[in-house]
C-alpha cells in the first residue's frame, strides 16, 4: 500500500503552498526545480507534512488547509508545532539538488 502525504511549503515571498502527493520526495524535487508554476523561483521549503493512509484522506487534508475562516491561525499553529527536524532532510537535500530520501 502506498503512503500519501498532505504538505505545506513556505515560499520566500511569505506565501504558502498546499498540496498532496503519493511521493513526497519527488514532488518536493519538482517544486525546487521549477516544474511547479506557483513555486517557481520562490525557494519553497517544506514546513509541514502529514502521512495519510489513502489519497482521499490526503486530498481532504489539503482541502482543509485551503478552507475555513480560521485556516490561517490553524495552519500557523500546525507549522510552529511541527518538528523542524522532520523537514530538514528534505529541505537540505532539495537545496543541493540531490536525490531525496524516502520516508
Amino acid at each position: 500500500m502506498n503512503k500519501h502525504y498532505a504538505y505545506i511549503l513556505q515560499c520566500n515571498d511569505n506565501r504558502k503552498y498546499y498540496g498532496h502527493t503519493n511521493n513526497l520526495a519527488k514532488r518536493l524535487k519538482d517544486h525546487s526545480s521549477g516544474r511547479v508554476r506557483f513555486t517557481r523561483n520562490k525557494c519553497p521549503q517544506l514546513v509541514y507534512f502529514k502521512e495519510c493512509l489513502t489519497r482521499s484522506e490526503a486530498f481532504k487534508t489539503e482541502m482543509s488547509f485551503k478552507n475555513g475562516e480560521t485556516r490561517r491561525t490553524t495552519i500557523q499553529k500546525l507549522v510552529e508545532s511541527f518538528p523542524k527536524s522532520k523537514c530538514q532532510g528534505f529541505n537540505s537535500q532539495t537545496a543541493k539538488g540531490l536525490r531525496l530520501m524516502s520516508l
